[in-house]
């Protein structure tokens, strides 16, 4: 018989702890790279994940030997079935300190990109979706609403995630 869903969960949640101590420990910087996918309706994608609550922006960490643009078009096609077919605009450098002691995001603009299939659920992402800016769904993330006044409302950078 498989887990219930909330041991799963916690299992997930346990697992993700580990791997954040690990590289805590191993690595100096961690960086992530991060897209705010636009489409052409203007509206963003985010994802829900499995493992920590609310509507994020897709990406994912950067691994040894790879660039964060390389970084970012893996993390698209693997939590939204989206292909970069341009060179994304890198927007800005955000200190994550909160998350990691020495973690950056590195968040792209990107705006030239096909779907060609939506993934299903799987163990990492619940849900991957469009949303116009002005009606994002509950439980967005403080920093999702940060970036966009940033990017729509020409609101001043900021240098925390």
């Amino acid at each position: 018989m498989p887990p219930d869903p909330r041991t799963r969960r916690l299992v997930r949640r346990a697992v993700t702890r580990g791997f954040q101590s690990y590289w805590r420990i191993t690595r100096g910087l961690t960086v992530g790279a991060q897209g705010l996918v636009v489409d052409a309706d203007d509206r963003i994608l985010l994802v829900r994940h499995t493992y920590r609550p609310g509507w994020h922006f897709p990406g994912g960490g950067v691994e040894r030997n790879e660039t964060v643009e390389t970084a970012l078009a893996r993390e698209l096609a693997e939590e939204a079935g989206v292909h970069v077919e341009a060179p994304p605009e890198l927007f800005g450098l955000y200190a994550n300190f909160r998350a990691f002691p020495s973690d950056h995001i590195a968040l792209f603009i990107v705006s030239r990109f096909a779907r060609p299939a939506v993934p299903a659920p799987n163990n990492e992402i619940a849900e991957a979706a469009f949303f116009p800016c002005d009606a994002l769904p509950d439980g967005t993330i403080a920093p999702v609403h940060r970036r966009l006044a940033e990017w729509r409302d020409g609101q001043p950078k900021a240098a925390a995630w």
